[in-house]
């Protein structure tokens, strides 16, 4: 995607993507993109593998004239490191208030639930291909000219067939 006017410069997918989640996440979690994507600066590497912020709480005013109150930071944490987050939780306020630029959280209220994501699954191996089904994509695929793309479409046709269960 470019800029506007004529010097059309890129810009980076993660800016577009950061323009457009921010607001959304502002506004479902009371927190910013940015907060999240800067998480592992503000508690340090250790805490930053088992842990993620989650919203942040602000409290309700009933009047536009009520005092400010600070908010609470919800952070999802795993196991044993939420003992550590609870023992660090004084300076991750102090760092998080710091990144804001306010004093923004008052307290933090760690969950406890999974953080990191499941580790991807293995992707399946196509089996080999029979004589009959070999000779059948070589037979489906024969009558293309280009060799080199004859050739993708033989992979392609060996990936597909050798993913389904041969018939018996």
């Amino acid at each position: 995607m470019a800029g506007k006017g004529p010097n059309r410069n890129p810009v980076a997918v993660s800016d577009l993507a950061t323009a457009i989640l921010d607001p959304l996440l502002r506004k479902r979690a009371g927190i910013s993109i940015g907060l999240v994507q800067s998480w592992e600066e503000i508690v340090g590497p250790r805490l930053a593998r088992s842990s993620r912020p989650e919203k942040i709480q602000w409290p309700r005013r009933m009047h536009d004239d009520d005092p400010f109150e600070p908010a609470v930071l919800v952070v999802a944490c795993e196991g044993a490191a939420a003992l550590h987050l609870q023992h660090e939780t004084g300076e991750i306020i102090g760092r998080v208030n710091a990144f804001l630029g306010f004093s923004a959280v008052g307290r933090i209220r760690i969950v406890q639930k999974p953080v990191a994501p499941e580790p991807a699954k293995p992707k399946p191996v196509p089996r080999a291909l029979s004589q009959g089904e070999k000779a059948r994509l070589a037979s489906t695929v024969g009558n293309i000219e280009d060799d080199d793309l004859r050739a993708s479409l033989e992979r392609l046709g060996a990936n597909i067939v050798g993913m389904r269960k041969p018939k018996a």
